[in-house]
């Protein structure tokens, strides 16, 4: 399994993101960060404190779990029912700019489902995607407006994120 990214690249990817937040956003004023339940949460919460870091500012932090969205959920073969965990968004979506934190980019589906449900939760001005890895392969029209990373896969490859918070080290890999 090749390594595409290393701890060293996830950090400096995602400081390097956090820049491109504050230059887009012209600051960091009505931002709101939402990670995508499982590793898009401490994707987010890393780019919250890299955005401390950076402006001094705390910036609010919440996690979304999607499973009742997705649109596999009803098919039969897809193996067992998932899991639904909780989401926590302690905070009002009205008129900001909301941030949609994922780990990989692939079909583009799980940000389509991500979507229908940050919706449920309130109006926000804008949403901005940010993921680690973008592999390609779209089937809906969704596209990141920030990325770690561009990885060229073939369909048979898969992604793997491994994170410290998760897996005990950060690191990517492209395996298959």
């Amino acid at each position: 399994m090749p390594v595409v990214m290393d701890a060293d690249r996830v950090a400096k990817s995602l400081t390097r993101i956090a820049h491109e937040i504050i230059e887009h956003n012209q600051g960091i004023d009505d931002i709101r960060l939402v990670g995508i339940r499982t590793r898009g949460v401490p994707i987010a919460k890393r780019i919250a404190a890299c955005l401390k870091a950076i402006t001094g500012a705390e910036v609010p932090t919440g996690m979304l779990d999607i499973t009742l969205y997705r649109d596999d959920l009803m098919r039969h073969d897809v193996g067992p029912q998932p899991v639904v965990r909780s989401t926590e968004i302690p905070f009002d979506l009205d008129g900001k700019h909301v941030l949609l934190v994922d780990d990989v980019l692939y079909t583009g589906r799980t940000i389509r489902a991500a979507l229908d449900a940050l919706i449920d939760f309130g109006r926000p001005r804008t949403i901005q995607l940010v993921v680690l890895i973008d592999r390609g392969h779209r089937e809906l029209p969704i596209r990141a407006d920030y990325v770690g990373r561009n990885v060229p896969t073939s369909k048979k490859e898969s992604v793997q994120v491994h994170l410290v918070e998760i897996d005990g080290r950060d690191e990517v890999e492209v395996e298959g």
